[in-house]
């Protein structure tokens, strides 16, 4: 038998990926890398309040701390695909988690904030890498007949794993003040050691299965159009309008150059497809929803509520822990029902939650009232976070499942990037509107009964806007079809 295979048009494609005997080392090589991008989102979450305090950030550079990453994972994970079908997916993978080690070892050592913004960009780019890769290596690796088992475990480990993040994370924090922040980026340095450990040597064949040139324009497009847009939600008052008409415009253009690339990094033809079209629209005003939450909240809950860093925790825990238990049967009951009442139902439950949480975010009752609330979202996001892969999925062909399934990741990085932003630009106005002028600020720790006003005032626009995009996913949801009847 050949180790190769070859149909007429097409790159070869490896048949011998691996020895039988090596699937369960690549497939926890996979588990360890990508939970490493998972804790990292969760756990800078439960970090930013304290690293704001040791590097003297302003609230727009804690922003980009979060927009950094973002920015660099979103805009070139679609281009960290590409490379893995070009050059081979071990090899990238390997390089991606090498890039993204190192530069977790500069988040460590950052002195400043620009320090910090600069290492997380990196870090955002070995992540552009290592993401597509790692569930590409467990799809190459498993049989067609065992592959849904292997990734099923794959995402039941990651989700532990990113459940158990923030806990960590907040004890390290207030157990080990500044040298906590520091040890959570540190922890990646043996964690990616194992992963690279685990896949040394299990790889047989690394073929390319792409002889496609890379979109490197559409890269840069891309890139320049969503960091404009996100500047432009952090700069002074007379620059917005500037440099937001200056993204909205680069990233027209980048719309552009896919209708006409000959390699593009997104198929636009895959959104004539209605399923597959409402499913990334609604990804987008959900994850728009999520990420402004899980980034202001800590920051408000530390800052006035009397809340440490392991106390925060409570308030996130619960919803990857839903997510876990509930996906499976969530997936069961959208194969029965078809997704769109899931999706209706959880996106809805979401935006109960939210706007919950605008309505007594003044108060900062964080035990009697923000607790159960996100206890609330967990168990809407539970029923639709599977459900919504699959809606994603359904109308992609088999060769256009890694296109398919990258083109959602990078618009849910996208919407938590503008999401930071923006909701970064209405808090600040927010907090400025009472009757007080000498604050410290949105997200700075005190106890002056004008600043706590300011504070939960503030955070309550963030969290109904929220509300709102939720409503709008629910919305959204209502027109995606059955699954099994899509064409």
């Amino acid at each position: 038998m050949t180790d190769m295979a070859r149909t007429p048009g097409t790159a070869p494609v490896s048949v011998s990926f691996c020895a039988p005997g090596d699937r369960r080392f690549i497939l926890w090589a996979a588990i360890l890398a990508s939970s490493m991008g998972f804790i990292d989102s969760s756990v800078t979450s439960i970090a930013i309040p304290a690293m704001r305090e040791a590097l003297g950030a302003t609230l727009p550079q804690a922003q980009w701390i979060s927009a950094a990453y973002l920015l660099a994972l979103s805009a070139l994970v679609l281009t960290g695909g590409a490379l893995g079908d070009r050059y081979g997916t071990a090899r990238v993978f390997v390089i991606g988690i090498w890039v993204f080690v190192i530069a977790s070892i500069g988040c460590a050592l950052a002195q400043d904030a620009p320090q910090m913004i600069a290492a997380r960009a990196v870090k955002g780019l070995g992540a552009a890498m290592m993401v597509p890769g790692s569930m590409a290596l467990v799809s190459r690796a498993y049989p067609r007949e065992e592959r849904g088992k292997a990734l099923g475990l794959w995402a039941a480990a990651s989700t532990a794993t990113t459940a158990l993040g923030p806990v960590l994370g907040g004890m390290l924090i207030s157990w080990g003040g500044e040298l906590g922040w520091r040890a959570i980026f540190a922890l990646n340095l043996p964690l990616g050691l194992m992963s690279v450990w685990l896949l040394r040597g299990r790889v047989a064949r690394d073929a390319a299965q792409s002889t496609a040139t890379l979109d490197v324009p559409g890269a840069i497009l891309a890139t320049a159009g969503l960091g404009l847009m996100a500047l432009a939600l952090t700069s002074r008052v007379d620059l917005v309008l500037p440099l937001g008409i200056a993204g909205l415009v680069i990233f027209a253009v980048f719309i552009r150059w896919e209708a006409v690339s000959a390699n593009p990094m997104i198929s636009l033809s895959m959104f004539r497809r209605r399923t597959f079209a409402m499913a990334n629209l609604m990804t987008l005003a959900l994850y728009f929803a999520l990420n402004g939450v899980m980034f202001y909240l800590p920051m408000t809950a530390t800052s006035v509520w009397g809340v440490d860093a392991l106390e925060i925790t409570a308030a996130f825990v619960p919803i990857s822990v839903l997510i876990g238990v509930m996906s499976a049967p969530a997936g069961r009951w959208a194969d029965r029902i078809g997704p769109g009442p899931l999706l209706a139902t959880g996106s809805a439950l979401v935006a109960v939650a939210y706007a919950g949480l605008a309505l007594v975010a003044e108060g900062g009752n964080f035990w009697g009232r923000i607790v159960p609330l996100m206890a609330l979202a967990g168990i809407g996001l539970g029923l639709l976070v599977a459900p919504l892969t699959a809606a994603v999925m359904a109308e992609a062909a088999d060769d256009e499942q890694g296109a398919a399934s990258g083109i959602n990741n990078a618009i849910a990085r996208a919407a938590g990037l503008v999401a930071v932003a923006l909701m970064g630009r209405l808090a600040a106005w927010a907090y400025g509107t009472p009757d007080a002028t000498d604050l410290p600020g949105f997200g700075v720790p005190g106890t002056a009964a004008a600043h706590v006003a300011a504070t939960g005032h503030a955070f309550a626009l963030v969290a109904g806007l929220a509300a709102v995009m939720a409503l709008v996913a629910a919305i959204l949801s209502l027109t995606i079809r059955r699954v099994k009847s899509d064409p």
